[in-house]
């Protein structure tokens, strides 16, 4: 049997949707074993954020609310996760693989000396144990691994988990008494990047749109990938090479080391296809590339492909889409 907490994550008081994909996970972990699973809000004047997530089948929504925990400074959130883990005796603590869970639960898990896997994609009962399959090497190998040790931390792809879907009866909210004279200090929370232009973030969009070193400057990168994005209502994404050269933010990267992203579409305008960018994009359901080089490694794993220089083709296209 596995108790499962769920580590919910919001920008703002917005709930991240991600996070429905964790709660589909540990849905079916908790079903396959006979256990149940908790869900846990942290921050400032979250109330919100936890009564939208009362349909989704937890046993209890956990509040964690306070002052302190207005900004997700890891080692604050991280010592909220290990008095709440360690309370109520999880077997497992997950939340979707996202820069946040890479920068929080590391910590709570080495606080409370427990395994850790990332980037989760499946998980099944085999004899009593619990086997996971996870994403290694930019997405060439999926390995089937277990865990040792009564409590365990995951990160879980979104993309290989549907969202869960909201029932008819809804979880009791519990709030969680915080020690707040015992939450670390160590880091103090200096500001963040705002997206841009209130364009959707590219890890929750349907459609989105990436420019790679094609791409010459800023100015163009706005005008033709954020053209390009706004015709499609979509959000912009960008290669690492881009972000090296100081033309996009790191905000804004897809790929091994930025965000792993999984739309409906997903346009690479100008990429030429490293291994490391297709890492991010792999479970995007279809894949369009513009480049005028046939060669580039994007087109043999596109859907579909245009040879043209993006400077020409990305204009024409994004005029045929405005209204």
């Amino acid at each position: 049997m596995a108790n499962i907490l769920v580590i919910a994550e919001h920008d703002g008081g917005q709930l991240k949707l991600a996070t429905l994909a964790a709660v589909s996970f540990a849905r079916q972990v908790a079903a396959d074993t006979g256990g149940t699973f908790d869900i846990l809000v942290i921050g400032e004047t979250v109330g919100a954020v936890a009564e939208s997530l009362r349909p989704y089948g937890a046993a209890n929504v956990l509040l964690a609310d306070h002052a302190q925990l207005q900004h997700p400074v890891a080692d604050r959130y991280a010592r909220v996760i290990e008095a709440v883990a360690q309370s109520r005796g999880y077997g497992i603590v997950v939340g979707a693989a996202s820069t946040f869970t890479k920068d929080i639960l590391p910590r709570a898990a080495a606080l409370l000396d427990a395994g850790m896997l990332s980037d989760v994609v499946g998980a099944h009962q085999e004899a009593g144990e619990l086997i996971f399959k996870r994403v290694m090497y930019a997405g060439n190998v999926i390995a089937t691994v277990t865990l040792a040790g009564d409590l365990k931390f995951l990160t879980i792809r979104p993309a290989a988990f549907a969202p869960a879907v909201a029932g008819s009866e809804t979880s009791p909210v519990v709030p969680i008494p915080l020690a707040t004279d015992q939450l670390s200090s160590f880091a103090e929370y200096g500001g963040r990047e705002a997206k841009v232009a209130g364009r959707p973030d590219s890890t929750e969009a349907r459609v989105v749109v990436s420019g790679g070193r094609a791409i010459k400057n800023a100015e163009d990168f706005e005008r033709l990938i954020g053209g390009l994005a706004d015709a499609l209502g979509g959000a912009v994404g960008s290669s690492r090479a881009l972000v090296d050269s100081g033309i996009t933010p790191n905000s804004l990267q897809i790929g091994q080391t930025g965000k792993i992203v999984a739309p409906d579409l997903y346009l690479a305008v100008g990429i030429s296809g490293a291994i490391q960018h297709l890492a991010g994009i792999k479970d995007s359901k279809v894949i369009v590339a513009i480049n005028k080089d046939a060669d580039a490694p994007i087109f043999e794993v596109a859907d579909y492909g245009l040879v043209a220089d993006v400077y020409t083709a990305v204009p024409e296209l994004t005029a045929k889409l405005k209204p």
